[in-house]
């Protein structure tokens, strides 16, 4: 059995709920973040509510994970991936004045930044399992 398995569990469980939650919440009110930061609502509201279509569904990923830890090492690998993305973009926006700070921090915050470490250290205690399926 995988390393720390109940708190994995733990983790994946909360991040599927969360991820569910937020797109849910976003999908049906895609301007919320502009109302939030103070900026003009987006003439495309659908991109927003794409995107939180596609965080949910990391949620049901985030889910399988968290029923069967010692198999979930490419899902999380990929989350992980676009947990680190997602600031990254947000920061070139920012740099760049095309985004407002407060905006790319009530994003980044809890959609990628507070899963880094819980995330990695998955990745580190399940790599053996993932290493014995190849």
């Amino acid at each position: 059995m995988i390393r720390r398995r109940g708190f994995h569990r733990a983790v994946f469980r909360l991040a599927g709920a969360y991820n569910i939650g937020w797109g849910l919440y976003s999908a049906l009110d895609p301007q919320w973040l502009f109302r939030a930061a103070r900026m003009p609502e987006s003439n495309h509201p659908e991109v927003f509510a794409c995107l939180a279509m596609v965080v949910g569904l990391y949620g049901l990923l985030y889910f399988e994970v968290a029923r069967v830890p010692e198999r979930g090492w490419p899902i999380a690998a990929v989350g992980l991936l676009g947990k680190i993305l997602g600031p990254a973009g947000m920061i070139a926006l920012v740099v760049a004045h095309r985004w407002p700070v407060f905006a790319a921090v009530a994003i980044s915050i809890p959609n990628d930044l507070v899963w880094w470490i819980p995330f990695a250290l998955y990745l580190k205690d399940a790599r053996p399992f993932y290493r014995q399926s190849l």
